[in-house]
């Protein structure tokens, strides 16, 4: 059950059973947790409902994680929301580059531990409310 004032975080996610795990540990943390199945539903709902923290794959089909955080970037509504990438694509050149090119917020590479999935969340969050 969601908390009233719970941080809501987007899952954008092309594997269900990576949703589920995800929203499992940080539900237990208290956050509310919402998936997207791909690039293209997750960017409606960035739009519609602007959660306050992504978590963004970047290889899915129809529209990688890429395209949405350009996207989300380009939307003045949208561009201030953090994002988190989750990813399998673990080489330290993407890391380097999505942190210090792209400027996400932070990279998580899969496989993750829920504790490395909730310090990056919480840290995120911390920075957003100094900021």
């Amino acid at each position: 059950m969601a908390q009233q004032n719970a941080k809501v975080i987007l899952c954008i996610e092309d594997d269900q059973e990576m949703i589920d795990l995800i929203r499992l540990i940080l539900s237990g943390r208290g956050f509310e947790v919402r998936g997207a199945n791909g690039g293209k539903e997750g960017l409606e709902i960035i739009r519609k409902e602007h959660p306050d923290l992504v978590l963004l794959d970047l290889m899915m089909p129809e529209m990688d994680g890429k395209d949405v955080y350009q996207q989300m970037k380009a939307d003045e509504t949208t561009k201030n929301i953090p994002v988190i990438i989750v990813t399998a694509k673990a080489q330290s050149i993407d890391k380097v580059l999505w942190l210090n090119i792209a400027k996400v917020d932070d990279y998580i590479a899969k496989p993750f531990s829920p504790q490395e999935l909730l310090s990056s969340v919480d840290n995120v969050l911390a920075r957003l409310q100094k900021a």
